[in-house]
């Protein structure tokens, strides 16, 4: 008896498959990360784009929650490695769940606009009520004290990639006035950074909408497979 075809969705017709789990912002949806969910899917990724209720809970309680489903989803198809792509609080999110659960073949992390070092808006505005309603506790944890909950998370040792902009929506004009140094409008070039990260990417755009730029997804797909960023195609991209 000759055997069948595989069918297209049984993981052992795909044996190499690479999986991204993508995480949004704070106050945002996975609707925010389509665009590059597509993206990663034409570039030969499986995805798996969450959405959590980022405005209810805590950091630490939105990643305990939310991280272990992308991961099941993404074994569930037959995946043999796992990247992330995660927005804003998105790689806040990551960073705590990996200080707290290793992650069996964890492939490569690429940021976008993340507040590694925390953002002076959550400074400035935390304790106006306004704020506190709209974002929540987690809202409460973006802060650059250097006691506070981002400072506290430590150094990365796994392969993180990041891409940070340099330029602010114009409803972000106040906010980019507050924060020292060029910005994205929601959190400053030098506090996107993280130490053991492994390559570091400045594009002219704002925070809100970094995610939807096509030289974003294009790099984005660059570091999953290469390790590392095109910076020749980025100097193309900043004329």
């Amino acid at each position: 008896c000759t055997p069948g075809p595989l069918l297209a969705n049984d993981p052992e017709s795909k044996p190499n498959v690479e999986c991204v789990v993508l995480l949004h912002g704070l106050g945002r949806t996975a609707d925010s990360m389509e665009d590059l969910a597509e993206a990663l899917e034409t570039g030969g990724f499986d995805t798996v784009n969450l959405d959590y209720p980022s405005r209810d809970d805590p950091i630490e309680t939105l990643a305990m929650d939310t991280i272990p489903s992308g991961i099941r989803q993404c074994r569930a198809k037959g995946a043999q490695k796992l990247h992330f792509v995660t927005h804003s609080m998105g790689g806040i999110l990551l960073r705590y769940y990996l200080t707290r659960q290793p992650i069996e073949n964890l492939g490569r992390v690429v940021m976008l606009s993340p507040p590694n070092q925390g953002s002076e808006i959550a400074d400035t505005l935390k304790d106006n009520p306004l704020y506190q309603w709209y974002n929540g506790p987690a809202g409460q944890q973006l802060g650059t004290a250097s006691d506070g909950f981002v400072a506290g998370l430590g150094p990365v040792d796994y392969p993180v990639g990041i891409i940070t902009g340099n330029a602010h929506a114009l409803f972000d004009v106040w906010f980019a006035r507050e924060i020292p140094g060029d910005d994205d409008g929601k959190v400053s070039v030098e506090r996107a950074k993280v130490e053991g990260m492994i390559d570091f990417l400045v594009l002219p755009y704002s925070h809100p909408f970094i995610m939807q730029k096509k030289a974003v997804a294009e790099q984005t797909i660059h570091f999953l497979r290469h390790g590392m960023f095109d910076h020749s195609a980025a100097a193309q991209d900043e004329k």
